[in-house]
């Protein structure tokens, strides 16, 4: 994994697991499952619209809420390739590397994408592009061994793989 592209879904601050994926479809682990009600009550469309490669943009605070993993796995399972936002709740932070989900914080690039444009993330650098306004800035860059935690799928998988 070395760069995400793709058209870009864009929410406000303060995105909870709860809206990620509602209480009501934990009863379930099926990844497809999940991916096919993620955003559904802040975004009806967003399942329907979401294709492989896409990236989500979000303000402040993003998937804060309770810890589940349901969250991120239900965003990864949609198509979503990255999602960048201004901060992250922590558990939500680790809950996505863990599972393999691509985050990257980046107050600037947060605020300034619009709903729709087109993205590409380059995680050796951090550098994020808007290609439809042509402005990039410096995100994070992910170390190392968070890149291949998340190439390998998610943690469970990276440590099958290194102690295979």
């Amino acid at each position: 994994m070395e760069k995400a592209h793709g058209r870009v879904h864009k929410y406000g601050d303060n995105v909870d697991t709860d809206v990620i994926i509602p209480a009501r479809y934990l009863n379930t682990s099926d990844e497809k499952e999940l991916a096919s009600h993620c955003m559904e009550d802040i975004d009806k469309s967003f399942v329907g619209k979401v294709q492989a490669g896409d990236i989500m943009v979000a303000n402040k605070n993003f998937g804060c809420g309770s810890s589940r993993e349901h969250a991120p796995i239900a965003i990864k399972a949609s198509g979503i390739s990255c999602v960048i936002a201004e901060t992250f709740a922590r558990i939500f932070y680790r809950n996505s590397i863990n599972i393999g989900l691509a985050i990257i914080e980046c107050p600037d690039a947060a605020k300034e994408i619009a709903d729709g444009d087109t993205v590409s993330v380059d995680f050796d650098s951090g550098m994020i592009t808007d290609e439809t306004t042509g402005k990039s800035w410096q995100g994070q860059a992910f170390p190392a061994f968070m890149q291949k935690i998340i190439d390998c799928g998610g943690l469970v998988n990276y440590i099958n793989r290194e102690t295979a």
